[in-house]
């Protein structure tokens, strides 16, 4: 059984190649898991890379059915992440007897740290501030004191459960909603209603899938305290785009720290690049070396599986 990561950029196959070299396994000429070094690849490159392979490796390539159906041997997409669905059709593709497996919990103190550094960077202003001052300028803002203030966060597994560990220790009340019931220390659980009325900053931590597409509808951002500070390191789908662009403008949501967009790379000019009460980061909050550590051993891990069962 031949494996490949088909989309390796330079970082995640060095630790790949890292990896690899401790695991006999997987090294054994039985059972190689190749490397493509090019992180460009396009959809239509698969079925040639992929021709004799029954596990795929794949970070951010797009995996359309019609293209998967004809890699004749595959079986099995390992997805470096929780979102695959942004990148392919899990049901469709399984209809055609290849299975998609998905990686959680990898980078949760990455991203966490992520949504509390843009909230910090949005509550200070830090962007607008630096952009004017390197165009000669001496911007001086208010800022939002964020101790004492109550943070939400709308759905709650490891990276929000790390959120509000790091957001109790700045002083925050943290409080969630989760669309199934949960409890955590020091975390208050209330209805969406009133998370949406009360909280200061609320960040984003939901799946995206049918039922959460467009979750934060132009209605629930009406909801929201007038003036408080948005989040999302989730994904951009979550977000009817629109809607937070209105609020934006209008002052109703203050300031907005996003790492994730409806469409990536943002697109030159886009709107939310034209606003100064904005905060942007390219889709990086699970880029540590840590994290990238937890995710390439969880992948070998789903491989090493699929090889010992075949599922």
């Amino acid at each position: 059984m031949r494996a490949l990561f088909v989309d390796a950029n330079d970082t995640l196959a060095a630790v790949t190649d890292k990896l690899l070299r401790t695991d006999k396994l997987l090294r054994t000429d039985k059972l190689p898991v190749g490397i493509n070094r090019n992180p460009s690849i396009k959809p239509d490159d698969l079925p040639g890379l992929l021709d004799g392979v029954e596990i795929m490796i794949v970070d951010h390539t797009a995996v359309p059915t019609a293209t998967a159906a004809k890699c004749a041997k595959l079986k099995h997409v390992v997805f470096l992440g929780t979102g695959a669905r942004s990148y392919m059709n899990p049901e469709e593709l399984a209809e055609r007897g290849i299975s998609v497996h998905t990686i959680k919990g990898y980078g949760d103190t990455a991203v966490a740290e992520c949504a509390i550094a843009l909230m910090w960077a949005s509550a200070k202003s830090f962007g607008e501030m630096d952009r004017g001052m390197r165009q000669g300028n001496w911007l001086r803002r208010d800022a939002v004191q964020l101790t004492g203030k109550t943070l939400g966060l709308i759905g709650f597994g490891g990276i929000a459960a790390e959120a509000a560990r790091m957001a109790a220790g700045c002083g925050m009340k943290v409080i969630a909603w989760n669309r199934t019931p949960k409890t955590h220390p020091g975390v208050e659980f209330v209805p969406l209603e009133k998370l949406l009325a009360d909280s200061h900053v609320i960040s984003l931590h939901l799946l995206l899938n049918d039922e959460t597409k467009g979750f934060l509808s132009r209605e629930r951002i009406a909801q929201m305290r007038p003036g408080s500070i948005l989040i999302n390191t989730a994904r951009g789908a979550v977000v009817d785009e629109d809607a937070m662009l209105d609020a934006l403008r209008s002052g109703h949501i203050a300031h907005a720290g996003l790492d994730v967009f409806t469409v990536e790379p943002l697109p030159t000019g886009h709107p939310l690049t034209k606003l100064p009460n904005v905060t942007l980061s390219a889709h990086s909050a699970f880029r540590t070396p840590e994290a990238s550590d937890n995710l390439i051993g969880a992948a070998l891990d789903h491989c090493r599986r699929i090889i010992a069962t075949g599922r």
